[in-house]
């Protein structure tokens, strides 16, 4: 199942995209796809819907696919390639840090610029949403508690994570920095998670060709490894890391996004972003 959520700004409505494209409406099952929607029990009881009988209607502004995310994990330099151009070591553990839930974001909602941001960039990214409590799981079973996957943008900005001291954290949690969606897939119609391509464009120009293959620390090992330093609870988000191909890393001149600047992102089999960027403006993000 593709699951999604739609309409304006705190007003969205829970929905399926069926397998010919079309939006199906969940309002007469759910009150809204949340936390427990991704638990095992929530889950088996949308599987016994009849997709052909749920109305169609038409699809409004997408939200984040879910509502009730606890918890929005990053992982940093998750790609060999990624972790060279930005002149970082390939770390031997995995690099966690938190973004905001706050800077999550409907897939092709405005991206808005922090006051003073002068290097913010982009990141295509794969995000697990899990499904089920994880504390302390073992790598053969990290998979039962996926609920599904998604597209995560994951925006930053560099100067405030990398220049101003302290942890990563205050450059990667700004609002509207974590696009995601268009809509959740359910694990079972992703079989293999480590082979997924990814891309990126900005302005039409193709920055970002990657694929989840070549990461570091996969998908298993990624929700185990959490799982040792934090309890993972249904509706939390973990994203991934990006290939290279970001604007910090690009020869001889780095490339920062403007206002007015479009971003176009996918991954094979989780569906597309848009975002255009704008400069700081808080009715775009409280809008």
């Amino acid at each position: 199942m593709k699951l999604l959520r739609h309409g304006p700004k705190g007003q969205e409505k829970p929905a399926l995209l069926d397998d010919q494209g079309q939006v199906r409406d969940l309002s007469g099952v759910l009150r809204d796809i949340t936390a427990h929607t991704l638990t095992p029990a929530g889950m088996d009881k949308l599987r016994t819907l009849r997709i052909a009988d749920l109305p169609v209607v038409p699809q409004g502004r997408l939200g984040v696919p879910w509502s009730g995310m606890g918890k929005f994990i990053a992982i940093g330099l998750n790609y060999a390639d990624h972790a060279a151009e930005s002149n970082m070591p390939i770390p031997k553990e995995p690099i966690v840090f938190m973004k905001t839930v706050t800077s999550a974001i409907g897939c092709n909602d405005a991206v808005v610029l922090p006051q003073g941001s002068v290097k913010s960039d982009w990141e295509v990214e794969l995000g697990i949403v899990i499904g089920s409590r994880a504390r302390y799981v073992s790598e053969a079973d990290a998979l039962k508690h996926v609920a599904g996957y998604c597209v995560v943008n994951d925006v930053s900005e560099r100067e405030y994570q990398l220049e101003r001291g302290g942890t990563w954290d205050k450059g990667k949690g700004c609002d509207t920095f974590g696009p995601t969606g268009p809509w959740m897939v359910t694990a079972d119609e992703v079989p293999d998670p480590q082979n997924l391509a990814m891309w990126l464009e900005v302005n039409g120009h193709r920055y970002q060709n990657g694929s989840t293959k070549t990461m570091i620390f996969g998908v298993a090992q990624l929700v185990s490894y959490v799982s040792r330093f934090m309890t993972l609870e249904p509706g939390d988000l973990i994203t991934t890391g990006t290939p290279p191909g970001v604007g910090m890393g690009v020869k001889p001149n780095p490339v920062f996004l403007k206002p007015g600047d479009v971003m176009k992102l996918g991954i094979q089999g989780l569906g597309e972003q848009q975002q255009t960027v704008h400069a700081w403006n808080p009715a775009l993000i409280d809008g």
